[in-house]
């Protein structure tokens, strides 16, 4: 099946949290609260792709307040946070949304993100991601973990399918819906 087609059958977004919508560090401050920079793009597309009638989850192995509450700010559909097993957790979040793996993008950056890459429709990795998992994918976005990657995979969805247009044209007139600055 090539990219096109994969691109078609996407219904829901499947994605990690770190190394993905962040760099991938870790940061501390002297309390020893976690922080963490989100790509502002990441979360336009994230809204894009709502609009589009789309379901997204995030799915990650570290626990963290900030993941919670960017989650809440663009409606993602699930967070699941503290999960070690990737591949059974992403299919328990497919079966809650309803979904199966042939409708599912996932993107991810590291080998735990192996098993359910190699599962979906169509298995996107970051463009730093682990040698193992790009050779995995069946794209490889241009942006790195936290720059921007996952504005990039629902862009290249929304324009295989032909809805791209439709869904930005909102902001072709310089009308911006609430809440999407």
């Amino acid at each position: 099946m090539d990219l096109a087609a994969r691109c078609r059958n996407v219904e829901v977004i499947l994605c990690d949290v770190d190394g993905v919508l962040t760099d991938g560090r870790l940061l501390f401050d002297n309390q020893g609260v976690e922080t963490k920079a989100f790509h502002v793009r990441d979360g336009m597309g994230a809204q894009l792709w709502r609009r589009a009638g789309r379901r997204i989850a995030w799915i990650t192995q570290r626990s963290s307040q900030i993941v919670r509450m960017r989650a809440t700010e663009l409606g993602v559909d699930l967070l699941r946070q503290g999960v070690h097993d990737k591949f059974s957790a992403s299919l328990e979040v497919l079966a809650e949304l309803g979904y199966a793996p042939g409708q599912a993008a996932y993107l991810g950056d590291d080998l735990p993100d192996l098993p359910i890459l190699r599962e979906v429709v169509l298995g996107a990795a970051v463009a730093d991601a682990a040698e193992e998992v790009r050779a995995a994918a069946h794209y490889v976005t241009r942006a790195p973990g936290g720059g921007g990657a996952l504005r990039e995979l629902v862009e290249l969805i929304l324009k295989s399918g032909g809805e791209w247009d439709s869904v930005i044209s909102a902001y072709q007139g310089g009308w911006i819906p609430t809440g999407e600055r």
